[in-house]
C-alpha cells in the first residue's frame, strides 16, 4: 500500500488561502504553491480534513410560510408543508425534492403510539424511505391498499409498511391482496376471510394515515399499466378527477359509482374520512384538482405539497 504524502499545515494554508479567498485556479495555485496541478484537489480536500478549511452555508428554507398560511386558511387544514423545487424541476425531480425536505414534517404529524394506516404510491415512497432511523414508536402499522400488481415494488404499500416498521419499530399488519380484483364477488370473498377481517377491522380504527392523492393520468396505476386508456375514459365519465388508495373520486370527494368501486381493496373513503389524523402527499401542479376535491371532501388534514402544486391549488 502506498504511504500517504503529509502535507504541512503551512502549505494547506496557503493553498486554501489562493483557492478560497483569492479566487485563483488550480493551475495557478499549483504555481504558487510549487506541487502538481492534480495534487491541488488532495491539498483542498486534506485542508477541509484538518479543519483549516470550514465551509458555512446560509441556512436555506426550504418551505415557502406564506403559502403554507394561505393553504391552512382556505382549506382548513390542521397543518400544511409547501416545499420549493427547483425551476424547470420535471415531477420526478419535484417528488424527490418534497421527500427530502418533506420527510421530517411528516415524521412530526405522525403518532408515536397507535394504529397507521399506510398507503403506497411514488410519493409516498420518497417520504418513507428518508425517515429517520432509530426514533422508537409503538406503531400499529396497517397496509391500507392491496398490492399494485404482482411485481411487488418499493412504492407498494406493503413495502412501505415494512419499511416504517424496520425504521422505528411496532407490528406491521398486511392486507396481503390485490388492489383490484377481476369482481365484485371474488373481492367479498377476500373480505370474508378471518384474516382479512382482523386487518380490516384495525384499518378502520386507524389513528392517523398517510396517503398519495394522485390525478387520473399520472397515478401509479396507470405507470404500471393497471389502467388502461379505456379505463381512464370510463372513470372520467363517471366523474372522477382524482385517486387515493386504488379509490377514484369526484371533485366533490365522493368515491364515483365506476365499474372499479366493487373491485377495489384498500380502505373505504367514507371510513378515511373518519380517521382524525390523514397525511397527503402531492408532487406536481397537475394533482391540483385532485388534491382540492380531497380537501373538500374531508380526505385530507395535512398536506405537503411542492410550491407550483399549491399555487395551482390557490388559484383554482
Amino acid at each position: 500500500m502506498p504511504k500517504k504524502e503529509a502535507y504541512p499545515d503551512e502549505t494547506l494554508r496557503m493553498a486554501a488561502t489562493l483557492y478560497y479567498t483569492d479566487g485563483l485556479g488550480q493551475a495557478e495555485v499549483a504555481k504558487l504553491v510549487r506541487v502538481s496541478q492534480t495534487k491541488i484537489s488532495r491539498l483542498l480536500a486534506v485542508a477541509l480534513e484538518r479543519g483549516i478549511v470550514r465551509i458555512s452555508v446560509e441556512e436555506y428554507r426550504a418551505r415557502n410560510d406564506k403559502l403554507e398560511h394561505q393553504l391552512c386558511s382556505r382549506f382548513g387544514l390542521e397543518s400544511a408543508a409547501v416545499i420549493k423545487v427547483a425551476r424547470n424541476a420535471g415531477v420526478e425531480a419535484t417528488r424527490h425534492t418534497i421527500g427530502h425536505f418533506g420527510a421530517p414534517f411528516v415524521a412530526a404529524q405522525l403518532p408515536v403510539t397507535g394504529v397507521l394506516a399506510v398507503g403506497g404510491g411514488r410519493s409516498v415512497a420518497e417520504i418513507v424511505q428518508r425517515f429517520r432511523r432509530g426514533e422508537t414508536r409503538r406503531l400499529t402499522v396497517v397496509q391500507a391498499m392491496g398490492s399494485i400488481d404482482s411485481s411487488i415494488s418499493h412504492v407498494d404499500a406493503l413495502e412501505l409498511g415494512r419499511a416504517i416498521v424496520k425504521l422505528w419499530g411496532g407490528e406491521f399488519l398486511t392486507l396481503s391482496t390485490p388492489a383490484f380484483v377481476s369482481d365484485k364477488k371474488t373481492r367479498d370473498f377476500f373480505l370474508a376471510s378471518d384474516q382479512i377481517k382482523f386487518v380490516w377491522q384495525r384499518l378502520r380504527r386507524a389513528d392517523a394515515a398517510l396517503v398519495g392523492v394522485a390525478s387520473l393520468e399520472n397515478s401509479v396505476y396507470t405507470e404500471r399499466g393497471v389502467l388502461t386508456a379505456g379505463d381512464i375514459a370510463h372513470l372520467k365519465g363517471c366523474g372522477a378527477v382524482g385517486e387515493i388508495c386504488g379509490r377514484f373520486f369526484d371533485a366533490q370527494g365522493r368515491e364515483c359509482a365506476s365499474r372499479w368501486r366493487d373491485r377495489v381493496i384498500s380502505i373505504e373513503l367514507d371510513y378515511l374520512k373518519k380517521i382524525p389524523h390523514v397525511v397527503g402527499i402531492a408532487a406536481g401542479a397537475e394533482r391540483a384538482a385532485a388534491v382540492a376535491a380531497a380537501l373538500k371532501g374531508g380526505m385530507v388534514k395535512s398536506l405537503l405539497i411542492d410550491e407550483a402544486g399549491a399555487q395551482a391549488l390557490l388559484a383554482g
